[in-house]
């Protein structure tokens, strides 16, 4: 008979689960202490959230979102939920992993489709929403910036030459 300490952890996942844009199971292990809270941190700055939790419990939290998890889940698993920006939050695990070796990347839920460690590094490897937004808005606003200029050249040009005849006319 389950607790009801873990009957309650499965529906806070499964409720997780449900509100994530996106989800990574990692290996924690060889983590210190330290390194946990440092990575807690940096993901919760980019409205995300890390959970260490039961691989049975992930398991039957899975199961109850309908999300299929291809292999058992062996060692110690921390989960990552994206709330925000689907990518944020799994570019600061990347670079945390880069920095200290660790976590290593399992598995991953990106709109509800199955990823391997490969495609949450290519994922990672991605620019966030709001980098992608200001280079949308930067090449949108070029061509505009450009015609604005040549409208301008014709009437820059008239006062040049007005400037020109003026000054002939005073000497």
């Amino acid at each position: 008979m389950p607790s009801q300490k873990n009957k309650d952890t499965v529906l806070s996942l499964a409720e997780k689960l449900q509100k994530s844009k996106s989800v990574v199971l990692a290996d924690y292990r060889g983590l210190t202490v330290n390194q946990q809270r440092q990575l807690r941190n940096k993901v919760k700055a980019v409205q995300g959230e890390l959970i260490v939790a039961k691989n049975s419990l992930i398991s039957l939290a899975l199961k109850a979102e309908k999300l299929i998890l291809p292999a058992d889940l062996t060692g110690p698993t921390l989960i990552l939920f994206a709330y925000e920006d689907e990518i944020a939050p799994l570019k600061a695990l990347a670079d945390f992993a880069k920095e200290a070796g660790l976590p290593q990347t399992k598995l991953g839920f990106f709109a509800k489709d199955t990823l391997n460690a490969e495609q949450l590094n290519t994922l990672a490897s991605l620019p966030t929403k709001a980098e992608l937004l200001a280079k949308t808005v930067g090449s949108l606003q070029s061509p505009l910036y450009g015609i604005v200029n040549v409208l301008f050249g014709n009437i820059r040009k008239l006062v040049y030459a007005l400037t020109a005849a003026r000054g002939v006319k005073s000497k």
